[in-house]
């Protein structure tokens, strides 16, 4: 059997989880000298490079002294929670990176709380020591009072620290001492997490991702937990609600570098892919043919926020998509359910709409601009934080919210948080900025993002987690601003634009298509408004002096999908198509909006 070391690599986002594989694959000499070799090797969909952030965790493998490593990259955001949550059962140990800085942050710990729970052994790697005013002593001993007071081991407790930049390629054990390679990191690893316990037995296996192959449908990957899986064995597969069903295994993978190589037969504590087994769903465990034993299956937290989607009517519907019908949207969101855990979908009773439930706002947009960019057409309504009645008393989910930010917008942050229910727990100043704390209703973090970075000159950097369900704390007030809607299908007109720009600001360029009903500004003032900007100045015979000005207009304002998402009202949708992102009523005649408010 070969000596192995399973790890994951977790952090807060934007911490180097990412970077730091690069360099690992580079030392690990897994390309040949001519390859063109780029960075964040291992975010590979475009949305993950466009944000650069990690959505889905992924595996690679390398060797180093004779020891295969696989490493694991996960995500930072606890909105992809559920993707973390299944890959730490395949580790035996975690490298937990933090900031020099910063230190540890709220993604920190929830991802940490996980590792901890599971009994992984952490190695810390302070990275980005090169930055300035770091503190890679302070921050040490910050992450050890955070895994104390999360309840660790002894043993976890007793972990190596590693000193460093991913970025410019160095790792040591001592931050003062530069060395020109990051060896320290896998030295680390060697020594210092367990390799796999030899596990005789009937085979068990627990499935803990899917990946999809063109040629050979659905692969199940995972870590063989006990005894060994060889090529054409007949094996059962025993689902979450323990009923089992008999298959067979076509074909073994195990990683090797950034692919997969076939072979015979895997032991246990080694992560594999298997191929040809039929009908399964992450969690589910591959386990022997006669005598079928089933492991844990994977617990997930509750999703806490929902949106409503439904299918396009918009005047301008089939424009852009392929797929518009309330088919095409059920088939790809049942098709998002096998890999994506922590996504919940609701019936309602309409057979064009569905409740989606996620972790968060940017949960459900990967979603949505997913879809988008796969061809389909869809409206989705204002996300909705889930209330629970527990012991007849209404309950809402609480998080715990960090900004980070200049002494002198302290003030107006604090303000803007309670003003949305949330209460301060803790203020600490790093350098010359200021640390806050906040438990604050999931509800009030719903459009904060932009309001914040607006009133502090995008100076703030915000990181929220959920804590628990707490009663409910009573209404938040929401924008106060209305909206201005179209009266009239038809192009916007610079000469209308500039005549109205007095009643607010306008999400349209000149000339561009718009149907009556659709939100094209935002009122300067509450309620809402109904203006024409498809009138054109009417013309006469007659010329005077200065009348014929070129016409000045501010810039529109152009929304991201999350920005939208966040921005409107209760009845309005977000209508998404592959080119376009535009806001509207639910009802687009007036007399209809009116009798509805009624």
């Amino acid at each position: 059997m070969q000596d192995i070391r399973n790890i994951a690599i977790i952090a807060h986002v934007d911490h180097g989880k990412t970077t730091l594989v690069d360099k690992m694959l580079l030392a690990g000499q897994l390309f040949k000298d001519h390859q063109e070799v780029g960075d964040l090797i291992m975010d590979n969909n475009d949305l993950e490079r466009e944000r650069g952030i990690t959505i889905l965790s992924k595996n690679v493998s390398m060797v180093y002294k004779n020891t295969k490593i696989n490493i694991i990259d996960t995500p930072g955001h606890s909105d992809f929670g559920g993707e973390v949550e299944r890959v730490l059962n395949m580790a035996d140990g975690v490298l937990l990176l933090v900031d020099a800085f910063e230190g540890p942050m709220p993604q920190t710990r929830f991802v940490l709380q996980k590792a901890i729970n599971l009994g992984l052994k952490p190695i810390v790697v302070i990275n980005k020591v090169d930055k300035e005013n770091c503190r890679p002593e302070e921050v040490q001993e910050s992450v050890f009072d955070l895994m104390f007071n999360l309840g660790a081991t002894e043993d976890q407790l007793d972990f190596v620290t590693i000193y460093g930049s991913a970025k410019n390629g160095w790792m040591s054990t001592d931050w003062k001492q530069q060395t020109d390679n990051i060896t320290a990191v896998f030295d680390a690893v060697v020594e210092n997490i367990p390799a796999p316990e030899p596990n005789e037995g009937t085979p068990q296996m627990l499935i803990t991702s899917l990946d999809h192959s063109p040629y050979t449908g659905r692969i199940a990957i995972g870590r063989v937990h006990r005894g060994t899986l060889k090529t054409n064995q007949q094996v059962s597969l025993v689902s979450r609600d323990g009923s089992i069903t008999k298959t067979k295994i076509k074909e073994i993978n195990v990683f090797s570098g950034l692919g997969r190589t076939k072979v015979e037969e895997v032991s246990s504590g080694e992560l594999c892919a298997l191929i040809g087994l039929d009908t399964f769903d992450i969690g589910d465990t591959v386990a022997d043919i006669e005598e079928p034993e089933a492991l844990d299956p994977i617990s997930i937290d509750e999703p806490t926020m929902s949106m409503l989607f439904t299918i396009n009517n918009s005047p301008f519907f089939g424009q852009d998509g392929k797929f518009v019908t309330s088919r095409h949207i059920k088939d790809r969101l049942d098709a998002e359910l096998e890999k994506n855990l922590a996504l919940r979908v609701e019936d309602t009773n309409s057979a064009d709409a569905w409740n989606v439930y996620g972790r968060g706002v940017l949960h459900l947009s990967v979603l949505i601009e997913t879809m988008r960019r796969e061809g389909y057409e869809l409206q989705v309504g204002q996300p909705r934080v889930i209330i629970k009645e527990i012991g007849a008393i209404k309950h809402e989910p609480v998080e715990e919210l960090t900004i980070d930010l200049p002494d002198e917008y302290s003030g107006k942050a604090i303000e803007m948080v309670t003003q949305r229910k949330g209460d301060m727990l803790s203020m600490e100043r790093k350098g010359d900025r200021i640390v806050i704390e906040f438990h604050i209703p999931s509800r009030g973090i719903i459009g904060l993002r932009n309001a914040m970075l607006t009133a502090t000159a995008g100076e703030a950097i915000m990181a929220h987690r959920f804590v628990e369900f707490q009663p409910y704390k009573g209404e938040i007030n929401k924008r106060l601003n209305g909206s201005l809607i179209s009266m009239e299908d038809g192009a916007a007109i610079p000469y209308a634009l500039d005549k109205l720009q007095d009643r607010g600001k306008f999400f349209v360029a000149p000339q561009q298509k718009i149907y009556k009903g659709q939100v094209i500004g935002e009122n300067n003032r509450d309620g809402d408004l109904t203006i024409n900007i498809t009138k054109t100045k009417k013309l006469t015979n007659m010329r005077t002096s200065g009348s014929d000005d070129k016409v000045k207009l501010a810039p529109p304002i152009i929304f991201s999908l999350e920005e939208a998402l966040e921005y409107i009202q209760g009845d309005e949708y977000v209508e998404v198509t592959p080119k376009e992102i535009r806001i509207r009523k639910i009802f687009l005649e007036e007399h209809e909006r009116k009798r509805s408010a009624k």
